[in-house]
């Protein structure tokens, strides 16, 4: 056995082995990717429900937009105000979250609304109103019915009842996602300790929605008059709360002829 070559073959692996490792590192630190540890923290707090309802791609998205200032501490709909407030303690800011709820602003079901037709198609609400100029209800502002909001629902928080989507609001999380696949643009956050809300979208004249449904706004504006804090309106023939000014007295619901304030 030839002890000189054994010593100069072990010399030899490893001194490319020390080269190797040295260049490694030297690689590692040259191209090293710089990472915030604020993003780090954001990200551990944040649900892992990559639903999209903050507006970008992912909660990995999302934590790097708050570490960089694009995004609120209360940017996650999911996570509510106990999730914000972690946030914004990393971040050294204060917030004050609001939880929302979404709400369905249409009371036409079955019952109440008239039909102007009887539609046999795919049961979607995009194609339905695309194909048929509206769908099939004679209001064509109001609720399909289709379900195509529970569809894209990953906490099961809206569901069909008697022809038109109701929104579970122990079980809504505010992603958004319902409102963005809604046609009609029926569907909005409010506010989930607000008691009072329109449930109508109408923008016809008084006499046009009693014609085609019992449940309609008829923009009589006497929902304005009873107020006191200026928190309803009357724009484009239907009533809109102003949620910040809403005390939740209840006068607009007393007063409403057609009872469209639930």
């Amino acid at each position: 056995m030839n002890v000189t070559g054994i010593i100069i073959a072990t010399c030899l692996v490893g001194g490319i082995g020390l080269i190797i490792g040295l260049l490694l590192g030297f690689a590692g630190k040259a191209f090293e990717v710089e990472v915030d540890e604020k993003e780090i923290k954001v990200r551990e707090c944040l649900p892992g429900n990559n639903c999209g309802g903050c507006g970008f791609a992912g909660c990995d998205a999302l934590a790097k937009a708050i570490a960089s200032g694009e995004a609120k501490a209360d940017a996650c709909p999911v996570g509510g105000a106990t999730v914000a407030n972690m946030i914004a303690a990393i971040m050294g800011s204060e917030v004050a979250v609001v939880k929302k709820v979404a709400f369905v602003k249409c009371s036409g079901n079955c019952e109440k609304a008239s039909n102007r037709f009887y539609y046999t198609g795919t049961r979607d609400c995009s194609q339905a109103s695309l194909s048929t100029g509206g769908g099939q209800k004679a209001c064509i502002y109001g609720c399909l019915g289709f379900g195509s909001c529970v569809s894209v629902c990953e906490f099961d928080a809206i569901h069909i009842e008697n022809g038109i989507a109701v929104v579970d609001k122990e079980k809504c999380v505010a992603c958004g996602k319902c409102v963005r696949e809604c046609p009609k643009k029926l569907i909005e956050l409010v506010p989930y300790d607000n008691q009072h809300f329109v449930a109508c979208n109408s923008n016809d004249f008084g006499k046009d929605v009693k014609a085609v449904c019992q449940a309609g706004c008829i923009g009589c504006k006497m929902c304005t008059r009873v107020c006191e804090f200026e928190a309803i309106s009357v724009e484009n023939n239907i009533a809109h709360i102003d949620y910040e000014k809403c005390t939740n007295c209840g006068k607009c619901k007393e007063k409403c002829p057609v009872k469209v304030i639930l």
